[in-house]
């Protein structure tokens, strides 16, 4: 058993705009690579228990994120379980300088998955499984399914990170170029803009992340609170292990592998990854298929209340799918 219980470890941020859900408990996780995951465990609401949502987050987030989605799933009867990745939030950082998001393989964060399931999600949370996972995690989300179809009994995606568009080279030679950086020891350089890393209410207008205010500031308060928190811009080796991870899934046994029941969600004015990615991979799958949420920026979790709305229908069917089959 890796899970350590701690009263002097890891907390959660707490923000007047930010109420934390009923129940938490938050505690480490610790790997055999000795990668410390700070993760969080939050009970199901009143009403009949319906299993458990292991939550996993994009690239710079971290659990305070989602607390009200965390309690949107409370109240529908689940328990939830989440941890922030290695690199990230309140885990361990992998490089000297934190204000970068880094990893060295994404295999790294399936691994850290595969054992938050086997030393969190069996010991501690009531069964079934689902698995809900937005941006960055789409594709470590597929990869689990691909390798075990009997963890979770379904798999939602919220704009998954399968494509970027509007790159120089096309996604293989995108993971050549970047492999090859880091082989010559590059990896942990920074790429993007020097904005890339760059919150503040003055950027609300026009960015590509959600259409509400109040959620994008409330984003804000927490790093405000817990400037520790925050993630700037990726490393080349980051670039490079999630560019690999995306040439793996153009590969043609890919969408036939995943044999677990797949929904897949787009933002339609997704500008930070590739809607027409999360098409194909829809279409090519035998057990799993895409919708396109229309008037939707990236974030879909924390975007306005008509949009969320569709998003917590959409899981609703979904997961009323799994206990009907």
């Amino acid at each position: 058993m890796n899970a350590i219980v701690d009263p002097d470890g890891p907390k959660l941020a707490v923000v007047a705009s930010n109420p934390v859900p009923q129940g938490a408990r938050v505690s480490w996780l610790k790997t055999p690579d000795n990668v410390r995951l700070r993760y969080a465990t939050f009970p199901k609401g009143p009403g009949p228990a319906r299993g458990t949502v292991c939550l996993v987050h994009g690239r710079t987030e971290f659990i305070e994120k989602y607390f009200e989605t965390i309690a949107d799933l409370q109240a529908r009867g689940f328990a939830v379980a989440t941890f922030d990745w290695r690199g990230q939030g309140a885990s361990d950082r992998l490089i000297r300088n934190r204000a970068l998001g880094h990893v060295r393989h994404y295999d790294d964060y399936v691994a850290d998955l595969m054992l938050f399931h086997r030393e969190v999600l069996l010991p501690d949370c009531p069964g079934p499984y689902h698995l809900v996972g937005h941006s960055m995690s789409g594709l470590v989300c597929l990869e689990v399914g691909r390798r075990d179809r009997m963890m979770f009994e379904r798999i939602f995606l919220s704009a998954p990170m399968l494509g970027l568009d509007n790159q120089p080279l096309d996604t293989i030679g995108m993971a050549r170029v970047a492999k090859a950086l880091t082989a010559i020891g590059l990896g942990r350089l920074p790429v993007g803009r020097k904005s890339d890393g760059e919150q503040s209410v003055d950027g609300f207008a026009g960015n590509p992340l959600t259409s509400d205010l109040a959620r994008y500031t409330r984003n804000l308060d927490v790093l405000k609170a817990a400037p520790e928190l925050a993630v700037g811009n990726p490393t080349i080796g980051w670039v490079a292990a999630a560019y690999q991870a995306m040439a793996r899934s153009l590969e043609d046994s890919f969408p036939t592998e995943v044999k677990i029941p797949v929904l897949m969600l787009a933002a339609a004015r997704d500008e930070i990854v590739s809607i027409r990615a999360t098409e194909t991979l829809g279409l090519r799958m035998r057990t799993g298929r895409h919708l396109i949420v229309p008037g939707a920026r990236h974030e879909l979790f924390m975007e306005s209340d008509a949009i969320r709305g569709q998003v917590l229908a959409a899981f609703d069917a979904f997961v009323t799918e799994a206990s009907l089959a």
